[in-house]
């Protein structure tokens, strides 16, 4: 098969998610250090994160009419050259009020990036499941790749280094971006941004059933796949007792599964259906946090990690759903709308789990995500049942 331009397109935005992703993700592991070197708590530190990760969310929006505006490439060459700038800022940081403001620009920047180049890559791709599948793959991998980087940078030269992760990483691609692709003509130049933030037509957006179905089955998603990023090395070393290293390489293989399938999944749900895809996403997720919380040896814990990797890749099919549902002249506002939406909601995952596991334990906290699995299917199931008019 010949390699074709849209091609170039799919890889370099999936190396373009992967820095933003990359970028947020070498900040974890050198937290303690980060608090040492500014005499603050754990959780001043988790502030700045909370802002990084809100500010990610809140950007979805904004940057979908920015998209419409000035040009996909224009917007997604901001995203990747911000984040590289500020990851350099946020390592050079001086005083932890200024870590502070650096996390939120970066999360800001990093935002940018995705509901852009989904809209992109849906218009230069009619197997919009399997693009969007790779394209989504980028973020396992810098979960896969990042932790190791960051963790071989602050060991040799300290947390400053392993944060400048981002920015190296970062240039490379913004250079080869630049260079390899063309350039993309706004699709509304002259359109006023704030016409378009009018309340009654985002309203009456996300009210529609069919994208309102889907944003729910997304921050559904969002919550478990949040809560999973958080807290499953932390469970794997309470709840099975597993060296902390042994813990850390389960988190990889969760990454790595997650990034291996998401392209198989949105291949199926081109093939097949958007739901049925979805569903098998979800009963994976169901079984998989289920051994998790039933096991207790290791093979248990290796099973339940493969199934809810699988479960994570939600994305795929539930992403190119909205692209079906939404216009063509909608999808830069509304993608980045309710991907707002979604991962806003999403984002108590990490407060309520960690709430959860505090209050009742970790068995507890983890079967509440299998729940939520099982709601997800039970939605999908019934609004399958229903639309064959059973």
């Amino acid at each position: 098969m010949n390699w074709s331009y849209r091609n170039t397109v799919l890889v370099l935005c999936t190396c373009a998610f992967f820095v933003t992703v990359t970028a947020r993700l070498v900040i974890s592991p050198v937290v303690p250090d980060i608090g040492e070197t500014f005499s603050v708590s754990t959780g001043a530190i988790g502030l700045a994160l909370t802002g990084m990760w809100a500010a990610y969310a809140l950007s979805q929006f904004p940057s979908g009419l920015l998209g419409d505006r000035f040009g996909e490439r224009t917007i997604i060459l901001t995203a990747i050259g911000g984040t590289a700038v500020a990851s350099a800022l946020l390592a050079a940081s001086p005083t932890y009020v200024a870590f502070l403001l650096f996390a939120i620009v970066l999360g800001g920047a990093a935002g940018l990036h995705y509901s852009v180049a989904t809209t992109l890559l849906t218009r230069l791709f009619d197997q919009t499941g399997r693009a969007i599948g790779i394209h989504v793959s980028g973020a396992p991998i810098a979960g896969l790749v990042a932790p190791i980087l960051a963790a071989l940078a602050a060991d040799r030269y300290g947390w400053r280094a392993a944060i400048a992760v981002g920015t190296a990483v970062g240039v490379p691609i913004v250079v080869v971006f630049f260079l390899r692709t063309r350039p993309t003509e706004p699709r509304y130049p002259d359109r006023r941004m704030r016409d378009q933030i009018e309340p009654s037509l985002l309203s009456q957006l996300l009210t529609r059933p069919s994208v309102t179905y889907t944003t729910a089955l997304c921050a559904m998603g969002a919550f478990t796949w949040q809560a999973t990023a958080s807290f499953l090395p932390t469970f794997l070393e309470v709840g099975y007792e597993l060296p902390g290293t042994t813990a850390g390489l389960l988190f990889s293989l969760y990454f790595l599964v997650n990034g291996g399938v998401q392209p198989l999944i949105g291949a199926l749900s081109d093939r097949y259906s958007r739901d049925a895809a979805a569903a098998i996403t979800m009963s994976s997720g169901v079984i998989g946090f289920a051994v998790l919380v039933g096991g207790e040896e290791l093979p248990a814990a290796v099973a339940g990690v493969v199934c809810v990797g699988i479960a994570m890749t939600w994305g795929a099919p539930l992403q190119s759903r909205f692209m079906d549902v939404l216009s063509d002249s909608e999808r830069g506002l509304g993608f980045g709308l309710v991907r707002t939406v979604y991962m806003t909601l999403g984002a108590t995952g990490s407060v309520a789990v960690g709430s959860a596991a505090d209050l009742f334990g970790w068995a507890v906290a983890f079967g509440l995500l299998s729940g939520i699995m099982a709601l997800s299917l039970v939605i999908i199931v019934t609004n399958t049942v229903l639309s064959l008019g059973y």
